[in-house]
């Protein structure tokens, strides 16, 4: 199977922050067949080296983020490829004719 069958969950969790203080949010990916994953977006200047995440026994990818108040645009990348087929989030296209996935704290 390609690994994009295998991405079949991801996780957002946030609480609502009424502040200007920055709000840990922990993405997590599943994708048990990767090797490597980070997660790049506006809060990282799109670094793919910047935030690796760590892989749990389950296949579960996770890695915890602190994010200022507003919206973020963000992807998944997985063994060298960009990954935008996320079950449960928001997206929004982008400059390369895919779309990017989106979260906002408040």
């Amino acid at each position: 199977m390609q690994l994009q069958e295998h991405i079949s969950r991801s996780k957002r969790i946030l609480g609502k922050v009424r502040s200007t203080s920055s709000q840990e949010v922990e993405f997590s990916l599943f994708a048990p067949e990767a090797k490597q994953v980070s997660i790049a977006g506006t809060f990282n200047s799109w670094s793919t080296n910047a935030l690796l995440m760590k892989k749990s026994k389950d296949g579960t990818w996770k890695v915890k983020v602190k994010l200022a108040p507003g919206r973020h645009e963000y992807k998944y990348f997985v063994d060298g490829a960009w990954v935008q087929d996320i079950t449960g989030a928001s997206f929004t296209p982008n400059d390369f004719g895919t779309s990017n996935c989106v979260i906002g704290i408040e």
